[in-house]
């Protein structure tokens, strides 16, 4: 599994980052300062480090060289507020691959995330799938078969297919779903939720019994067989 480091000392932006690059099926880890990721790369390896340029003890350009002296080969994203020439300038010029100004979308984030682990020949290689009963998801692929018949799911229904499988077994809130589905600037309400909900449970037939409704709270997708009642 690719590994990225995540360094900021914003705690909503490292939570962020890591929702979204976990989703992308990313381990992630994160550093608070320049100084602690300069530590933990003396003790782990990391395929991509994502680094904020304003930072306390230790800043990122000066956290970026000290890593490379050592790991010249981890390629950088940087990440900064003030998006100033001179900034992208030096950040070239110390080996950083690529440069994310504030505020930035997650989604763009991660879609530069690929291209570089691509270039740098990091990527993941191979089809991540899963399997239960019947239904089947080629997560490169993005294709979803029932009794090996492909089922035609809307982007948006995959999405939230495949991320309530990746976080099976675990509660996820409305909330939740809204934000690492549609994204954290979704303005709309619970409906468009529970109507694309419905929609997948329509379109996965039997094997919507997996999807359970948590009332009050949001969905669960439930790898063993539940009450189908549950989710009715």
């Amino acid at each position: 599994m690719t590994k990225i480091l995540v360094t900021d000392d914003e705690e909503k932006i490292r939570e962020m980052i890591r929702k979204y690059a976990e989703y992308e099926g990313f381990q992630v880890e994160e550093a608070q300062d320049g100084l602690i990721a300069v530590q933990m790369c003396e003790k782990s390896s990391y395929d991509l480090i994502i680094m904020d340029i304003m930072m306390p003890n230790l800043d990122g350009f000066s956290a970026c060289k000290e890593i490379k002296k050592t790991h010249p080969q981890i390629p950088f994203i940087m990440l900064s507020a003030l998006g100033e020439e001179y900034d992208k300038v030096h950040g070239f010029d110390i080996g950083v691959d690529d440069y994310v100004v504030k505020p930035f979308s997650p989604k763009e984030l991660m879609m530069r995330i690929h291209a570089i682990l691509k270039r740098t020949g990091k990527a993941q290689s191979g089809s991540e799938t899963f399997a239960i009963d019947d239904m089947k998801i080629d997560f490169t692929a993005r294709i979803v078969t029932i009794k090996d018949q492909r089922i035609a799911l809307s982007p948006k229904e995959y999405d939230l297919l495949a991320y309530l499988v990746k976080n099976a077994g675990i509660a996820l809130t409305r909330e939740q779903l809204l934000q690492n589905v549609w994204g954290y600037d979704f303005f709309g309400d619970d409906r468009t939720l529970d109507t694309h909900i419905k929609l997948l449970r329509r379109n996965l037939g039997d094997c919507s019994r997996y999807i359970v409704t948590l009332r009050g709270v949001g969905y669960r997708f439930e790898k063993t067989d539940q009450s189908e009642m549950e989710n009715r």
